[in-house]
């Protein structure tokens, strides 16, 4: 089949998925990317986290990642909650409201994967969702879906930044969407000048080992760092501070998935009920959850790093 013709099949499937946006580029090795990547390793802006030292070169060349890789198709979807979150209790990350997008996206690609290889034929392919050494967002840039703000995240004009990003990459050619040239951001500087522990720097650098997500997410030490007291702002686990104040935000709109309807615990649980929760109870509600990934010992530890800020 022609090349427009399969990209039409693609599109199609993605979009019946619920997918909200699907780019598709040339899988080439990204040079540039590996240029500052290496420099924000080598000022250890990943503090703990020691596997993104990992597979470097499969992280730039998606080509090391499937055998005879020809496209990398980015594939976006919308968790932005249609409820939030009690203001006076803990804070947690919107993306983390609902099912383990792990989980619902993992499958998602397995679908997706299985409706090319029945309409268009055999096609080898690996999916991805934050979980592997893949460069997302730059992907996302490549393949037309939006542009890299200041704050690091993905942003799109029509929808805001609140997106998962997976990646779909196959042995198959599609037609390649132009990358997304523009830079919308202009000279508002809202994300570097909000965000509680200045880990936002000027050229769209996150320096991972300053961010809130990361103390309250990645770091398994069983104590925060002393220094970071009264800035966490109540956030208990991750911290969308950089997307709640980013003006292209206004423009998001709920989610349409199910899996990402908000556990009632998170919305309802006031700050004693976190506190008095057991781990019975957290390994029950939070089965499915993202919450998971700080276990019930990360959860406490942040909660009482959060009582002595107040």
């Amino acid at each position: 089949m022609a090349l427009n013709t399969n990209t039409a099949i693609l599109k199609k499937a993605a979009k019946k998925l619920g997918f909200d946006f699907c780019g598709v580029a040339a899988a080439v090795k990204l040079d540039d990317d590996a240029r500052r990547l290496e420099t924000w390793l080598n000022k250890r802006m990943n503090g703990s986290m020691k596997y993104m030292e990992n597979h470097f070169d499969k992280r730039i060349d998606p080509r090391l990642l499937v055998p005879e890789a020809k496209s990398v198709i980015t594939l976006m979807l919308n968790y932005y909650p249609a409820a939030q979150q009690q203001t006076d209790a803990p804070k947690i990350a919107k993306y983390a409201y609902g099912k383990d997008y792990h989980e619902v996206i993992r499958e998602k690609l397995r679908l997706l994967l299985a409706e090319l290889n029945s309409q268009i034929g055999a096609i080898n392919g690996r999916g991805f969702v934050d979980s592997a050494p893949v460069l997302e967002r730059s992907w996302a840039q490549r393949t037309g879906l939006g542009w890299i703000g200041k704050n690091g995240n993905l942003i799109t004009k029509s929808s805001g930044s609140f997106f998962f990003i997976a990646t779909l990459i196959v042995d198959a050619a599609f037609e390649y969407d132009d990358p997304f040239s523009n830079d919308y951001c202009g000279t508002c500087t809202r994300c570097l000048d909000s965000c509680p522990t200045n880990a936002i720097l000027p050229g769209k650098v996150v320096d991972g080992s300053k961010c809130i997500s990361y103390f309250t997410i990645e770091l398994k030490d069983l104590l925060i760092p002393a220094e970071m007291e009264g800035r966490f702002q109540n956030w208990m686990f991750g911290c969308d501070v950089c997307q709640d104040v980013c003006p292209w935000n206004r423009f998001s709109k709920p989610s349409l998935e199910n899996e990402f309807t908000p556990i009632p615990e998170i919305l309802n649980l006031s700050t004693k009920e976190w506190e008095h929760l057991s781990e019975d109870a957290f390994n029950t509600i939070f089965k499915h959850s993202p919450l998971k990934r700080s276990k019930y010992k990360g959860i406490q530890r942040n909660l009482k790093f959060l009582k002595r800020e107040e």
